[in-house]
Order: structure tokens, then sequence, then C-alpha cells
């Protein structure tokens, strides 16, 4: 029994030491994600501009609670669409990082997908309510569900592993009402 267990661990070692995915390759692979959000929740009936509304109290206290959830990601890169309440949401990050924000244009969804996803690099990208899921969808190669012009929780980890991606949804826990 013993030279049958020692058998069959030098065949497991040598099909190992010779496959053609080695363990120091997989882990030589490029890792990065790619966070999407939804601005924080907008003053409804701003009487200074009612198409570029700032944050209310509650939106200011969630980008800041996303500066706090997103501390840790090494994140190198934020994007926001020109709009002043999706800067107000990355700016928290922002200032904690030292990073400017970089502003975007939802008018090519595709191609900003394609651009983030091969500079391989951790990265927040703050949108709206109809483009985020879809352009989390594009990132991630996979089906989003839309959200409603009510939702302001979700938050999108998309995970990469070389080629892979793995899409994660999170709910940020602050609740205003």
């Amino acid at each position: 029994m013993r030279k049958l267990l020692l058998h069959l661990n030098l065949i497991l070692m040598s099909f190992l030491l010779n496959s053609p995915i080695s363990f120091a390759n997989a882990s030589n692979e490029e890792q990065f994600s790619i966070y999407l959000v939804r601005h924080a929740e907008k003053v409804a009936n701003s009487t200074v501009d009612k198409k570029n509304p700032p944050l209310t109290a509650c939106g200011t206290k969630r980008s800041k609670q996303l500066a706090v959830i997103l501390k840790q990601a090494n994140i190198k890169k934020i994007y926001s669409t020109q709009t002043l309440r999706t800067e107000q949401t990355a700016a928290p990050l922002a200032k904690q990082l030292h990073l400017e924000v970089i502003p975007y244009s939802a008018s090519d969804l595709a191609s900003f997908a394609q651009q983030v996803k091969k500079a391989k690099t951790n990265t927040l990208i703050v949108g709206h309510s109809n483009t985020t899921p879809q352009l989390t969808a594009l990132v991630a190669n996979t089906p989003v569900k839309e959200i409603t012009e009510a939702e302001y929780q979700m938050l999108y980890q998309v995970n990469f592993q070389g080629d892979n991606s793995q899409l994660t949804l999170l709910r940020q826990p602050l609740s205003c009402q």
C-alpha cells in the first residue's frame, strides 16, 4: 500500500511539474478590480440647477461611506461623468487617495468599457442609474439587472484574473429615509 501511495504521489508530482499551466504562471496573471456605482442621492428639486443638482445630506454621507468602503481597495483611477452629483460622489475617495477624478462620456459605453479593462488597474467609475448597470454588463461581460431612479445602494465589483472576470453585487449599508 505504501509503495502504491508513493508511486501515485510521484505520478502526480510529475504531472504537475510537466503541466502546461504551472502554479507559477497562474499566480502571475494580472489581477485587478473595477468598481462601479451610481451617484449618491441628489436634490430632487434643485432651485440652483434642475439639470445638474448637487447631492443631498444623505448623498454626501453615502459618498463618504463609499470612500471608507474602498479605502483599502488600492484604487488607482477614478472616473466620473461631468455632473455635479457624480463628481461629488467620487470626491471623498479621490481626496483621500490624492487622485484626480477623470471625466468620461456615457455616450459610448462599449469603448469606455474596453478602455478601463485594457488599463488593468483598480478603478472606480461613478455614473447614473440608466448607465451604471449597462456599463457593468459591458465590463463584466454578463447581464446586469437595471436599477430604478430610487436605488442608490448598489456597488458593483468586477474582479479580473487574466482574461476571466467575476461580478459581485454589493450593497452599501447606509439607508436614508
